[in-house]
């Protein structure tokens, strides 16, 4: 039998169903028309990656909001402090209300970013004036440390994510309103849980693990949540955020970008105004490549109960610049149709469905049977030779 109800978090949505059937799915409660926007998010946590923080990119610690101009930005990931934006009236960034934490000096956007973050966790994790000291050996910044050397790029995850969730519950007024939002993401068996650590971590996962389990202990040890600190508790944490943690991206060039689509120019201007955009990406890249865009990651309640399909009917999007997660209509979705994304990029997604089973399969631990991998079927489970050429790459 379904089980069915409306899932009321304190969200802005419309439109949709949630129904609990052998694990979660989204589904339209009425028609929704493509282009639509079917909910807005904010994240229960997000962090900044550390190692997308160490390559100097600025974003509010709160909210992840990019806090450069584009043309700050511009120069700094091609190297050309010369460089000059045309449009300049396309950079919307409003750089006046931003504000410092008077302890850290961390960053934020604007004063609510600072006083909600001082108000959930921020507390806690106030590392005061050590963290701009040259020899900083705050707890915190020992284990972010730690995290970088055996997490190194891309990164998929973080320990702030942890951190800041035992913050979150440290710092909380009402500990079990927290811990059931923490309950409600999808769980993981114990070996799913080792598949997914391994992942994250990579093939000495058990002893880095332990290392990291130590040092949180150590650091913000709670508790309220002491089972989080146990062995087996702290990998089934790393193995929530590995399967429910989504990715979030900011950047000031691509706001920038956006505003200048949409500007009534002629079509000779618009051609010279799309190449030297496309000459812009392509000198970043060669200076800056995966570190392009503020990325980060968090945990959201209703995204995450969003499955997986490679044809999907929305995309998740962040168009405000910050970790608010805005998910829209790619087709029109029927009543009572599930609502499903694509947890591929958009390169991955055009490969082989050998491919496409093998990375789900890799990094999500299930199998997928959308329509377009039914269809695919019959398909030999062989991948291309410019596949087995990335697979060959990414083991070196």
């Amino acid at each position: 039998m379904f089980l069915a109800k409306d899932h009321c978090l304190g969200l802005a949505f419309h439109d949709i169903h949630i129904i609990f059937f052998q694990g979660k799915g989204l589904f339209a409660k009425k028609n929704i028309n493509k282009g639509d926007v079917i909910f807005e998010e904010t994240p229960i946590v997000s962090t900044q990656f550390l190692w997308n923080e160490l390559y100097k990119y600025k974003a509010c610690e709160y909210c992840m909001k990019s806090l450069e101009t584009a043309e700050e930005q511009a120069r700094r990931l091609s190297t050309n402090p010369h460089l000059s934006l045309p449009h300049p009236e396309c950079d919307i960034t409003d750089q006046s209300p931003y504000v410092d934490c008077p302890g850290c000096q961390v960053t934020y956007c604007c004063e609510l970013c600072r006083k909600t973050a001082l108000d959930e966790y921020h507390q806690v994790l106030c590392m005061g004036p050590s963290r701009l000291s040259e020899d900083n050996d705050h707890p915190l910044a020992r284990l972010q440390e730690t995290w970088r050397n055996i997490h190194y790029p891309p990164e998929t995850s973080s320990i702030m994510l942890i951190v800041k969730m035992v913050a979150l519950v440290k710092q909380a007024k009402d500990k079990s309103t927290v811990l059931q939002k923490f309950s409600q993401f999808v769980k993981n068996t114990v070996n799913e849980e080792d598949e997914i650590v391994h992942k994250l971590l990579g093939k000495q996962f058990q002893e880095q693990l332990e290392l990291l389990r130590q040092m949180t202990a150590d650091f913000i040890f709670e508790e309220n949540v002491s089972q989080w600190f146990t062995p087996e508790g702290f990998r089934s944490l790393f193995a929530l955020i590995g399967t429910n943690g989504q990715g979030i991206g900011s950047s000031s060039i691509s706001v920038w970008v956006k505003n200048c689509e949409d500007l009534a120019i002629p079509d000779e201007e618009k051609e010279q105004l799309d190449a030297f955009i496309d000459q812009l990406y392509e000198d970043m890249d060669k200076v800056s490549g995966t570190f392009l865009d503020c990325e980060g990651s968090g945990l959201y309640l209703l995204q995450s109960t969003c499955n997986h399909s490679c044809i999907p009917n929305a995309e998740i999007t962040f168009p405000n610049n910050n970790h608010k997660l805005v998910l829209v209509a790619k087709e029109n979705i029927s009543q009572g149709e599930e609502i499903c994304t694509c947890y591929l990029s958009e390169c991955d997604v055009s490969r082989s469905r050998h491919s496409r089973q093998k990375f789900l399969k890799e990094n999500y631990l299930f199998t997928c049977g959308c329509v377009k991998c039914l269809s695919e079927a019959d398909q030999a489970d062989v991948t291309s030779e410019e596949e087995e050429e990335d697979e060959e790459n990414d083991m070196e």
